[in-house]
């Protein structure tokens, strides 16, 4: 083939530009995917879904208020929902890194579904934009500027709600399930990584299941916030070039298609200003990761040894650990999931950053904000669903943790309230210098009656309830 069959011409505002012949993205996405060759990274899916699906509702909201034929809506809708189903996912080519409104993306759904839909019309070549243009119609009453922002709520929303949410339903339920299995397991509690009071295996779990119960809190605050979208603003929030029932009539389709319950912004002008929503539900994922590590440490450090450490819980061998050690297996999903939590805290940190960086009425890192938020949420959904399903449902007692307790110092503790401070210290450390037990010394010296002694060294006892 020639290069004139290889490529072909378009013009914009700025001059000629050659992209590939048979492509559905335009010159703007040509120019884009020309002047940012930077990471190789795309936004996801999911947002790409998003923005198709925004269009599609927007095509609706115009043809209902007489601005759209219904023929052009029609071919739009289609393409829209090609897009939206992943059929042109080779056609979107702009890098993350690129116009901090990420302008370019959203030029690349414009021309792609406008050249589909003049394609679906029987229109011309591709780039002739006739009789439907991407800026003219598919971009009718709508800007980058709110567009991009709403694209983001509504892709985070969906996979918060659809993905992560079930994923914690998922871990909770496993934990909660071990808390019932351990429940009768008493070993050693610890504080500062030393001995203390004696407490159940299963509280330690309890503990853990009340965590997970709580990130699905945080995730449902974090959508509350996200369900907040800037559609209508335009380009600096006063709506300009749009119908003022664009809005409600274009976000009306979209919850009907998602059933999400977005809600079109009470002031514009915060929207696209600033991206407070977007930094709210990040830091929310990010007490989401935090408390992944603490339950995977713990997971982690109760399944050291297994003969000289702990060992109070057997993990699930689900690989050799060691390319030279024989027979060792290391605690792979929980050491995963900690690397999940130290990416999810970088990303949060990114779109920190990312808040701070608005100026007058735009914000100016939409697409790397976009990019980080939605790969928190996969990875924060595909940790958990690991965890529970490949570490947590496997985990079994040893007899370690309840052999631990009688050997242990703290036991002792209940001794304080009827002997004193001071002596059962002075007991405490009589037992760790002899190396024998809280009990056999106490019997030994006859501090207290037997019946009396024992009922106060009950370890199940002293758990409580």
């Amino acid at each position: 083939m020639t290069e004139e069959t290889t490529t072909r011409l378009e013009r914009d505002a700025i001059g000629e530009y050659a992209g590939p012949a048979g492509a559905y993205y335009g010159i703007d996405s040509a120019r884009a995917a020309a002047n940012f060759p930077i990471s190789g990274l795309r936004l996801p899916r999911t947002f790409i879904r998003a923005l198709a699906n925004i269009k599609r509702a927007g095509a609706l909201a115009n043809r209902d208020l007489g601005l759209l034929p219904r023929e052009h809506t029609d071919a739009i809708v289609t393409a829209a929902r090609e897009v939206m189903n992943g059929d042109w996912d080779s056609e979107f080519v702009v890098d993350v890194f690129q116009t901090g409104s990420g302008t370019s993306t959203n030029m690349n759904a414009n021309e792609v579904i406008a050249n589909r839909a003049n394609e679906i019309l029987g229109g011309g070549p591709k780039g002739t934009y006739s009789p439907i243009h991407p800026n003219d119609h598919v971009n009718k009453g709508q800007s980058s500027n709110d567009v991009i922002p709403t694209a983001l709520h509504l892709s985070a929303l969906l996979e918060t709600q659809r993905r992560l949410l079930p994923a914690l339903y998922r871990l909770e339920a496993s934990l909660q399930a071990k808390a019932a299995q351990f429940d009768s397991v008493v070993k050693t509690g610890r504080t500062h990584l030393m001995d203390a009071t004696p407490i159940r295996l299963g509280q330690e779990f309890r503990g853990y299941a009340g965590q997970a119960e709580r990130a699905r809190r945080r995730v449902t605050v974090a959508g509350e916030a996200l369900r907040e979208v800037a559609l209508g603003g335009t380009a600096v929030g006063t709506g300009v070039n749009t119908h003022r029932e664009f809005a409600a009539r274009a976000i009306a389709y979209l919850n009907e298609g998602e059933r999400l319950q977005l809600r079109e912004t009470s002031n514009h002008f915060q929207a696209q200003a600033t991206m407070d929503a977007v930094v709210e539900a990040s830091g929310e994922l990010r007490t989401v990761a935090v408390s992944l590590v603490k339950i995977a440490n713990d997971i982690r450090l109760m399944g050291s040894g297994p003969r000289a450490s702990l060992y109070e819980l057997a993990l699930p061998a689900l690989q050799p650990g060691s390319s030279i050690m024989p027979g060792k297996v290391n605690p792979v999903i929980p050491e995963a999931v900690i690397q999940v939590a130290a990416q999810v805290v970088g990303n949060d940190a990114t779109i920190a950053m990312c808040g701070q960086w608005g100026f007058f009425e735009l914000n100016t890192m939409w697409p790397v904000a976009a990019h980080n938020l939605l790969q928190t949420i996969e990875l924060l959904t595909n940790a958990a669903t690991v965890l529970a399903e490949k570490c947590i449902d496997g985990l079994e007692a040893t007899e370690n943790g309840p052999r631990m307790v009688e050997e242990g110092l703290s036991i002792g503790t209940p001794l304080a309230a009827v002997i004193g401070y001071d002596a059962a210290a002075e007991l405490a450390n009589d037992a760790f210098r002899t190396g024998r037990t809280i009990r056999a010394l106490a019997t030994e010296r006859g501090i207290l009656p037997e019946v009396e002694l024992t009922r106060l060294l009950d370890a199940r006892r002293m758990t409580g309830e």
